[in-house]
């Protein structure tokens, strides 16, 4: 249901967005647009006294002139609300890629960054109904299934960080009716009247649908309704994963008989996570590679997929990271690994991480007696001081070293539940 501009309309829905216990500390990104400036405001009325503080941070790219003014009206906006505000400064672009996507990245960094420093654990975001049916239609066009077309998350978690979408049940006119009706200004961006994104080709595409009587709320919806039915998908795939399948030293072992009789989608779904787990890939592999990786899967081949190895191993299959994409990564003692091993352990004189290699492995004379296959091994972490091996955990050398996931196994289960 459409919501009024009414201000206490607004204030009451944007309350419910949160648990009868909000966040002692709630940060609040914001442009200076006029979705983000009514967030704000907003916001303050909604938690108007001393058990919610609320703290604000704004993006500057550096990208157009206007930026910096842009910053300094949120500024003296949340100045006039009594709210603490700091500009982050991205400085990053180099003219090469994609601009767009950088600067989303850039903008997630920075203000995850900027909460941990200031003790925020939970971030507003201003996405509307509007952003959601752009979105869905931006995935339409890449033949999303359900899980894309699910769109924007209301809540999801992003490097130690709560990221909340309160706003995503009301449309950009009734924030601007508000913002018009309170006589509180905003900036308008220029480039969101740029037709070479696809976000504003999916803008224009909207106002041509709404004869059909398709519009943003409505669409929103329709991305509401595949979330639900991907929580429905994730929860049968949690349940025969828990079945079907086991950590090894950082690795996933698979039944692969029971694996032939899932449906495809949940077979689909499995073998996507397993992948995300251990190779840690921000975007899914190629719907090609992932189709022939589930034809070997089905015939009990070996092969290869998103940095990862697909041995096959009589009544069990072995997921494992493959050497060749984490054969030069070096880190310092200390540090994690891979982005997911913790290795522990005396302090060694210019120690540093390595995957073992197959040099590496030849000096574990013990390695075969860890069930673990070659494949596996050569890219399991190892501690090293110049040419010297120091420690292989994971290949019978541990020399009182410990490698641990710095999640813990039960990661690869719980987050499969959570978006």
């Amino acid at each position: 249901m459409l919501l009024t501009a009414g201000g206490q309309n607004l204030v009451d829905h944007l309350r419910a967005q949160f648990s009868a216990q909000p966040p002692r500390r709630l940060g609040v990104a914001v442009s200076g647009g006029g979705d983000s400036v009514a967030l704000m405001h907003l916001l303050a009325r909604s938690f108007p006294g001393r058990d919610v503080t609320l703290l604000v941070a704004t993006v500057d790219h550096g990208l157009r002139p206007e930026a910096a003014s842009e910053a300094a009206l949120v500024a003296r906006q949340a100045a006039g609300l009594g709210l603490s505000h700091e500009t982050l400064l991205w400085t990053g672009w180099t003219g090469e890629g994609n601009l767009q996507d950088q600067a989303r990245r850039a903008r997630y960094t920075l203000l995850t960054e900027w909460a941990l420093r200031n003790r925020v654990t939970t971030l507003a975001l201003a996405h509307t109904a509007d952003d959601q049916a752009e979105t869905l239609l931006m995935r339409l066009s890449r033949s999303a299934g359900v899980s894309g077309l699910a769109a924007m998350a209301p809540r999801r978690m992003q490097n130690g960080v709560v990221l909340v979408r309160p706003l995503l049940g009301i449309t950009r006119d009734t924030l601007r009716n508000f913002l018009l009706s309170e006589g509180i200004g905003w900036a308008d961006d220029p480039s969101n009247e740029d037709a070479r994104y696809d976000r504003i080709k999916a803008r224009r595409a909207l106002a041509d649908l709404a004869p059909l009587g398709i519009d943003a709320q409505g669409l929103a919806e329709v991305a509401a309704n595949m979330a639900r039915a991907r929580e429905a998908l994730d929860w049968y795939t949690f349940l025969a994963a828990r079945d079907l399948t086991r950590i090894d030293g950082g690795d996933v072992l698979l039944e692969p008989r029971g694996f032939r009789t899932l449906p495809d989608e949940i077979a689909r779904r499995m073998l996507l996570h397993i992948v995300s787990w251990i190779g840690g890939g921000e975007y899914p592999p190629r719907r090609a590679a992932v189709a022939e990786a589930l034809a070997a899967l089905r015939h009990e081949r070996s092969g290869q997929l998103g940095g990862c190895l697909i041995l096959g191993q009589g009544r069990r299959i072995r997921f494992c990271r493959e050497h060749k994409a984490v054969e030069t990564l070096t880190t310092p003692q200390g540090e994690l690994w891979d982005g997911r091993w913790v290795l522990r352990g005396p302090v060694v004189k210019n120690g540093e991480l390595r995957a073992l290699g197959p040099a590496g492995l030849k000096l574990c004379p013990d390695w075969r007696l860890t069930g673990r296959p070659h494949a596996a091994l050569i890219a399991s972490p190892s501690v090293w001081s110049g040419d010297t091996l120091i420690a292989a955990p994971l290949a019978g050398l541990p020399n009182g070293w410990t490698a641990e996931l710095e999640s813990g196994e039960e990661d690869f289960y719980a987050s499969l539940l959570s978006h």
